[in-house]
């Protein structure tokens, strides 16, 4: 609890991670390219905060603990000098990244952890830009940083056990869901996102069905699924079998675009046949059926009474 955090680049993202941090109780110094906009951006996000509390999206008392461990730096150096955890989230453009990464290492104590919100771009190219690599990698929140829980944590080949169990821990301690993959470019979240996007946007030049429609579809049905259960597990409760030849149906009509996974074939022909067979890409036993079952049925009911209290999103459709 004792550490101190930077956040470097106070738009959007970076104050949505101030007032994450902020929150769990650590002392939070937020900085930009100019120290108007840090001000700014620090203001702005005590007044957001009174707002999210106003709503009980927040504790009563958010905006007064993050106005008390939240401060505007003058400078990026000023802001990182005497951080134990710094957080550069600036824009998503290399050059840009790099250049701020150099200022940040070169100001920072070498002990400092540096993590990245890059949200695809390999950290190992941007590691290059940082003096003692090994205290450098990936931090990836998902928009908003507020209130999205999972965080990618990608260490690249040379960063430091120690670097990825503080990050590690100080996720954990303002709640969120810090996850480690191995550094890609896209990581894990923006592959899987952007899969489904192309494949939606397929659907649409073909004529097959509108966006709005494509929409309906996929968060009343699939998307429906996703806050409870994984790809695997739905796969798992489904049958890999039944997944093997519903692929055989789409490879024979979309040869280039639908040939089943190398790993869903050796499952099968395995006999790892999911929940069923008592492993499939996960290892869930058979007899822990009726408990998924009873939970599948109370999240699925649970959900749809929030859906139902919330409303339909205001997107025109």
């Amino acid at each position: 609890m004792s550490q101190t955090v930077a956040v470097v680049g106070a738009g959007y993202m970076g104050g949505g991670i101030a007032q994450v941090v902020a929150l769990s109780g650590r002392l939070v110094s937020l900085a930009d390219q100019s120290a108007a906009h840090a001000v700014a951006s620090r203001e702005r996000i005590i007044v957001e905060a009174a707002d999210f509390a106003s709503r009980g999206l927040f504790p009563a008392d958010a905006a007064e603990r993050i106005a008390a461990h939240v401060s505007a730096s003058a400078s990026i150096e000023e802001a990182v000098a005497d951080a134990d955890v710094i957080e550069e989230a600036v824009s998503e453009i290399p050059e840009v990244k790099q250049d701020i990464l150099r200022r940040i290492s070169a100001a920072s104590r070498s002990d400092a952890v540096i993590g990245s919100n890059t949200s695809t771009i390999s950290i190992a190219r941007l590691a290059e830009a940082v003096e003692h690599p090994a205290r450098f990698l990936g931090v990836h929140f998902s928009n908003p940083a507020t209130f999205i829980p999972g965080v990618e944590v990608i260490p690249h080949a040379g960063t430091s056990a120690a670097a990825v169990s503080t990050v590690l821990g100080l996720l954990e301690d303002c709640g969120k869901v810090g996850v480690e993959i191995k550094d890609v470019t896209g990581f894990v979240l923006n592959r899987l996102q952007y899969a489904l996007f192309t494949e939606s946007c397929r659907l649409v030049e073909e004529g097959i069905a509108s966006a709005e429609d494509i929409d309906r579809i996929a968060r009343t049905t699939f998307g429906f699924r996703l806050p409870f259960f994984g790809p695997f597990a739905i796969a798992d409760i489904a049958g890999l079998d039944v997944y093997a030849f519903c692929y055989r149906s789409l490879q024979e009509a979309y040869p280039d675009r639908f040939a089943p996974p190398v790993a869903l074939e050796e499952r099968v022909s395995q006999g790892r046949l999911g929940l069923k067979s008592g492993g499939g890409f996960l290892a869930t036993p058979p007899e822990r059926i009726a408990e998924i079952t009873a939970y599948r049925d109370n999240a699925y009911a649970a959900m749809s009474e929030l859906l139902e209290r919330l409303g339909p999103a205001p997107v025109e459709y």
